[in-house]
């Protein structure tokens, strides 16, 4: 069984990654806004491009990590298409009695997923020794990363303009939507930080 230090066998990331990929190509067609789509999905093939980068010089997760960090992937993906604003998410609004799409809500808390793979890699080298510290820095990471991918989404929505720089922003007349963001960001990223712990880096498949 795998430890959260172990990297994970061949084939599940490789599975991970063929799925995007599928996800990206038919999702490309026909986006609500093609400038919003592009704007989406940049990121994401950063990070897609980084973990295939990371990969093939060996730093490698586990399945448990890839499958976490690939939430967001798929998500934001989806969001690019038809902009998070106007994805179909009723079932879920409804469910909790939601007035607004919590569409983007729900994946910037996938945002905070990414503290998993951070501590994964920082305890399988050793890098931080003190115990405290090294759950404190994932979810500083985090923290740090949100903040500056909402002054990110203002640049844009200053620069784009009109529609298209609202539906990146994507507040729908939310003045608290940026700090709710973050504090989406920062509670995914304590909920993986106690998946990590509970597992006590035995239990990850």
């Amino acid at each position: 069984m795998l430890s959260a230090a172990t990297p994970a066998p061949h084939w599940f990331p490789k599975l991970l990654l063929a799925l995007y990929l599928i996800e990206f190509g038919v999702l490309a067609i026909n986006p609500a806004d093609r400038g919003t789509w592009w704007a989406e999905n940049l990121p994401i093939l950063l990070i897609v491009g980084a973990l295939v980068g990371l990969y093939l010089r060996g730093i490698r997760f586990s399945n448990t990590a890839y499958l976490l960090m690939s939430v967001l992937i798929f998500m934001h993906t989806v969001g690019g298409h038809y902009t998070f604003e106007k994805v179909p998410f009723d079932w879920f609004n409804n469910l909790f009695g939601f007035k607004r799409n919590m569409y983007d809500r729900v994946a910037h808390f996938s945002v905070g997923f990414y503290a998993f793979p951070i501590i994964e890699l920082t305890d399988r080298f050793g890098t931080i020794r003190s115990r405290f510290i090294s759950y404190l820095f994932p979810l500083c990471v985090i923290g740090t990363v949100a903040m500056a991918y909402e002054l990110i989404e203002w640049v844009y929505a200053e620069v784009a303009g009109g529609s298209a720089g609202a539906a990146f922003l994507g507040s729908q007349g939310d003045i608290w939507d940026a700090q709710k963001d973050m504090l989406a960001d920062t509670s995914g990223a304590v909920v993986a930080l106690l998946i990590y712990a509970l597992s006590s880096r035995k239990n990850n498949w």
